[in-house]
C-alpha cells in the first residue's frame, strides 16, 4: 500500500506522523523502550496536540530482536495471533546519554540520541538494515483509516525473496505485495500461501507478526527501502539475524514452528482420480493395475472432489451409486502396497446431511444477525466450518476419524483461501485476521487427527492454503498450474519463494492441472516432479496415467520414479534436516551458495538437499542452460565431470536433465528403486563425490522413523582418503594407524584394518550391523585400502569394508 505521491509529496487526503525525535528512553532487564515525537521539540508547546509513538525492542530468541511500535495502546486487542515459540535469551542492554543498545546472540539495534531518527541494526559489527528519517509513522488516510507503517533500509545489490509461494519474479525487488490469501492460480499475483516474512541475501530475515493483512512495497513505493504496513494502532515485527541465511531460517522456524517429518511413504508417486474426470472403483482399478502392468512403481492413490455425491461436498460420505463398497475397495487397493488420500475441504453445502447438524450444534460461521454465513460459490449454499469452536473442532475430526479408520492415511485439504471477513467467529476472532489464519486451525485440526490416529512420523496433509506457522503441518502443494511450459517455471518459482519461508515440503500437479499437456511437456514435467519433495500426477477434466501421453512417457515416468526410490537414503536425511534447521528439501541457489552472486537471481534450477543441482528443462528442443557454482561437479547418472563456475548450456533427451553432485560431497543411495519406505541403511552405498584436500564430506543414513542409524565421514589428505561409519553416532577425531593392503588383489589385511579401527576410530565405535559400501566416483583404480575389498566399477571403485571394520583407509595412485 503506498502512502506518498513521488518522493516530496504525500498522497492527497494523506496525514504522516514520523518518528522524528526521541523524547526519553527506558530500559529493564528484557527491553529498550523508546519514546518518540513527530517533531522536532523546540519548547514545550511543541509536546502537545500531536502524537508520541512507543517504540519497544525485545528479543524472543537468541539472534532475534522484536520491534513494536504502538500508537494508542488502548484498542482492545483481538486474536489470532501466530504461536511463537519463544525462550529466555541472554541479552545485553546499554542505556547511555548517547543512546541505547540492546544485543540479543550477535544480532544488536543501536539507537542514538542523534539529532535526525536513525535505528541500526548489526550482525557481529555489521550493519544489516535499520531505518532513518520519515520511515517509522502513523499514517491516516482519506477514508480516515489508521495504518502504522515500517521503512527499512535496502542496500545496493541487495535481493529480497520470500513472503510465501508467490509465482511472481523470484526477487522481489520492485513489487507491492499484500499478505492476503486468495485463490488465484498459478498464472497471477495472488497466492494461496502469504507468509509476512521475508529473507535478504545480505543474511538476515524480517517476520511480520500479523496475521491480518501486511502490506509490503519492496523497493516500489522507494527504491532503496522495503515497506510493510498494517492498518490499526500498532505493528509487530521481528529481525532475524544468523550466521549465514541458512541460520536465519533456522531461527526463523525456531520462533514459528518446525516441519514435522512426513511417512516415508508420502515421498513415493502420487497419482489421482484428477478432477472433474469420470470415474468408479472400474477405473481406479484400471489406472493401478495398468501401472503394475508396465511395471511403474505407485505408492499413494488419492481420490479427489467426486468421491462423495455432488452437491454435498463435505459430507463426508463416499458416493455409493459410485462406491457401493468403499471399506472393501480400500482394502483391496491397499492389499496391493498403496496409501490412500482423500480429497476434503473445510466447507459443508447446505444439502449435506452435516449441515443441519452444524448449523443447530453452533459449529458453522455466523453472519452479524446470528445466521449462518452462506454463499453459492463453489458448494451451493455452503457454510464454513468455525475452527475456532473447540466443539466444531472435535465435530469435523470425528467425521475424519471415520474414514482413517476405514482406510484412509492422508487428507488433501483443500481450499482454505476465500474466508469471508463480514462474519463472527465462535471466540470472537478479528475475522479480519481469520482470513488468513484460517487455513492454520483447518490443517491443524486435520494433521493433529492424522497424528492421533496412525501415530508420530505416519500425519501428512496435501495443503493448498497455510499462513505463518503453517510449515508444521506438511505437505504442501503448489494449487492450479497450467499444462505448458510457462506454468511449470512459475509453479518452481512459488516454490522456491516458499521453501525460503521455512516450509520444508512441497509438491506439484505434475504435467499441469488446467487442460492437457502435450506429452512433450508431460515428461519434462515428470523429471521435475520425481525430483521434488513430493510427486503427484494430479489434473482437472484429463487423466494423468501415463500410457495415455505415449509409451516413452511410461518409460520416464518409470525411471524416474526408480531414480527417485534409490535416491531416498539422501532426501530423508535432508527431510530430518528440514524439521531440525527448516531448511527446505527443494533449495533455492542462494540459499546454498549466498557467497556467489551469480547464484542470487537464479529461479530456473534448485538444489534438491545440499548436495545434488536440479536444472529442469522447460522447452520443446531439450535445452537447458543453467549456472554450476565453482568446482568440479559430476554428473550424477552419467559420471561426466563438469567444471563450474560458469554458464553452461546443453541438449537432453527425455531420460536426462541436469543433475549434478556437488564436489566434495557423499550422498547416500539405497538398495530399493521400486518403494520409498525401507530400510535405508540396509545396503546402502556412500557415492563419494571430487573429495578435495584437506576437507572433509559427511552423509547420514537414518530411518523411516527419523532415528540416525549411520554416519560416514571421508576425508583426504594427498593422497590418503580416510572413511569412518559409525552406527548410531559421531566420531572420535583420532588420526588412523595400520598397515597398507595390498592393491593387486584388492583384499585388505583384516587382522591389521581392525587393530585401525580400535587405534583411531574410537575405542567402543560401533560398527554398523547392517551391510554398507562405498564408491569414489570417478576414479578407476587405487593403490591400496584397509578395512575394505575393493572392486573397480564402470562408476567408480567400490569399497565393501570387511566385517566390523569402522574406518576404512585408501591410498590413491598418485
Amino acid at each position: 500500500m503506498k502512502f506518498t505521491d513521488g518522493y516530496w509529496q504525500i498522497r492527497e487526503g494523506v496525514s504522516a506522523h514520523y518518528a522524528v525525535e526521541i523524547r526519553d528512553i527506558q530500559t529493564d532487564a528484557d527491553s529498550v523502550t523508546v519514546y518518540a515525537a513527530d517533531k522536532k521539540v523546540q519548547r514545550k508547546g511543541d509536546t502537545l496536540n500531536s502524537p508520541l509513538l512507543t517504540i519497544r525492542y525485545s528479543s524472543p530468541l537468541p539472534d532475534v530482536i522484536r520491534v513494536q511500535t504502538v500508537h494508542h495502546k488502548g484498542k482492545a486487542v483481538k486474536g489470532p495471533a501466530f504461536e511463537l515459540y519463544a525462550q529466555d535469551p541472554e541479552l545485553q542492554i546499554v542505556h547511555t546519554e548517547q543512546g541505547a543498545s540492546l544485543t540479543s546472540g550477535k544480532l544488536k539495534v543501536h539507537i542514538p540520541c542523534a539529532d535526525a531518527w536513525k535505528i541500526d541494526f548489526e550482525y557481529e559489527g555489521k550493519r544489516l538494515t535499520g531505518n532513518t528519517q520519515r520511515t517509522t509513522a502513523y499514517i491516516k488516510t482519506s477514508d480516515k483509516q489508521a495504518y502504522v507503517r515500517e521503512q527499512l533500509d535496502l542496500g545496493i545489490g541487495e535481493y529480497i525473496y520470500g513472503l510465501g509461494e508467490r509465482f511472481t519474479p523470484f526477487i522481489k525487488n520492485g513489487q507491492t505485495v499484500d499478505i492476503w490469501n486468495e485463490d488465484g492460480g498459478t498464472c497471477s499475483e495472488q497466492a494461496y500461501k502469504n507468509i509476512p516474512f521475508y529473507l535478504s541475501n545480505r543474511g538476515y530475515g524480517v517476520f511480520v507478526n500479523h496475521p491480518e493483512k501486511v502490506s509490503f512495497e519492496v523497493a516500489s513505493e522507494h527504491v532503496s527501502k522495503v515497506q510493510f504496513s498494517v492498518e490499526g494502532e500498532s505493528l509487530d515485527y521481528f529481525i532475524i539475524g544468523g550466521e549465514t541465511i541458512k541460520d536465519v531460517l533456522n531461527n526463523y522456524t525456531a520462533l514459528t514452528g518446525k516441519p514435522a517429518l512426513p511417512p516415508a511413504w508420502t515421498f513415493g508417486l502420487w497419482l489421482t482420480t484428477s478432477f472433474t474426470t469420470s470415474y468408479d472403483e472400474e477405473t481406479v482399478n484400471h489406472f493401478i493395475d495398468g501401472m503394475i502392468l508396465r511395471e511403474v512403481p505407485l505408492h499413494v492413490f488419492h481420490f479427489d472432489c467426486f468421491w462423495m455425491k455432488e452437491y454435498q461436498w463435505c459430507d463426508f460420505e463416499w458416493d455409493k451409486d459410485v462406491f457401493p463398497d468403499p471399506e472393501g475397495m480400500l482394502k483391496r487397493l491397499k492389499s496391493k502396497g498403496l496409501k490412500i488420500c482423500a480429497w476434503i475441504n473445510p466447507y459443508i453445502a447446505q444439502k449435506s446431511p452435516l449441515f443441519d447438524e452444524g448449523m443447530e450444534q453452533g459449529y458453522l460461521v455466523k453472519t452479524k444477525e446470528g445466521d449462518v454465513w452462506q454463499w453459492d460459490k463453489w458448494q451451493a449454499g455452503m457454510g464454513l466450518i468455525d475452527f475456532t469452536n473447540p466443539g466444531a473442532v472435535k465435530w469435523y475430526q470425528g467425521k475424519l476419524k471415520r474414514l482413517v479408520d476405514m482406510g484412509v492415511d492422508s487428507f488433501k485439504t483443500d481450499f482454505g483461501e476465500r474466508i469471508p471477513t463480514d462474519v463472527v467467529y465462535f471466540d470472537g476472532s478479528d475475522p479480519q485476521k481469520m482470513h488468513n489464519y484460517y487455513t492454520q486451525l483447518y490443517n491443524k485440526a486435520t494433521f493433529e487427527l492424522l497424528e492421533a490416529s496412525l501415530g508420530k512420523h505416519e500425519a501428512a496433509v496435501f495443503a493448498r492454503s497455510a499462513t505463518a506457522g503453517g510449515q508444521q503441518f506438511p505437505v504442501h502443494w503448489g494449487g492450479d498450474c497450467s499444462a505448458n511450459y510457462a506454468s511449470m517455471a512459475e509453479t518452481l518459482r512459488g516454490g522456491l519463494s516458499l521453501g525460503l519461508c521455512g516450509f520444508g515440503f512441497w509438491s506439484h500437479d505434475i504435467s499441469g492441472f488446467e487442460k492437457t499437456a502435450p506429452p512433450d511437456v508431460y515428461k519434462r514435467w515428470v523429471a521435475f516432479g520425481l525430483l521434488s519433495s513430493h510427486s503427484r500426477l494430479h489434473g482437472n477434466e484429463s487423466y494423468r496415467v501415463p500410457w495415455l501421453f505415449g509409451d516413452e512417457a511410461v518409460d520416464v515416468l518409470r525411471y524416474f520414479t526408480q531414480l527417485k526410490c534409490s535416491l531416498m537414503p539422501y532426501l530423508f536425511s535432508a527431510s530430518v534436516e528440514a524439521t531440525v534447521k527448516g531448511l527446505p528439501v527443494m533449495r533455492a541457489m542462494v540459499l546454498e551458495f549466498p557467497e556467489d552472486p551469480a547464484a542470487h537471481p537464479l529461479d530456473l534450477q534448485y538444489m534438491l538437499g545440499e548436495s545434488l543441482l536440479v536444472a529442469p528443462i522447460f522447452n520443446e528442443a531439450g535445452t537447458a542452460s543453467y549456472y554450476v557454482p565453482q568446482g568440479i561437479w559430476t554428473n550424477y547418472v552419467t559420471g561426466e565431470r563438469v567444471e563450474g563456475g560458469r554458464w553452461i548450456t546443453d541438449r537432453h533427451g527425455y531420460f536426462s536433465l541436469p543433475l549434478l553432485a556437488r564436489p566434495n560431497s557423499l550422498i547416500a543411495v539405497g538398495s530399493n528403486s521400486l518403494r520409498p519406505d525401507y530400510d535405508y541403511a540396509d545396503g546402502v552405498v556412500l557415492h563419494a563425490f571430487e573429495l578435495q584436500d584437506q576437507s572433509a564430506a559427511e552423509a547420514q543414513v537414518v530411518s523411516t522413523k527419523g532415528e540416525l542409524e549411520l554416519t560416514v565421514r571421508a576425508q583426504r589428505s594427498g593422497s590418503t582418503i580416510r572413511v569412518q561409519a559409525i552406527a548410531d553416532g559421531g566420531f572420535d577425531q583420532r588420526q588412523a594407524s595400520g598397515e597398507r593392503a595390498s592393491a593387486t588383489t584388492g583384499k585388505a589385511d583384516g587382522a591389521n584394518a581392525n587393530e585401525a579401527n580400535v587405534d583411531s576410530a574410537g575405542k567402543g565405535a560401533a560398527a554398523s550391523s547392517k551391510p554398507w559400501s562405498l564408491i569414489l566416483r570417478g576414479v578407476a583404480e587405487i593403490q591400496s585400502v584397509q578395512g575394505a575389498d575393493w572392486l573397480a566399477t564402470e562408476q567408480g571403485v567400490r569399497l565393501n569394508p570387511v566385517a566390523g571394520a569402522t574406518e576404512i583407509i585408501v591410498h590413491l595412485k598418485e
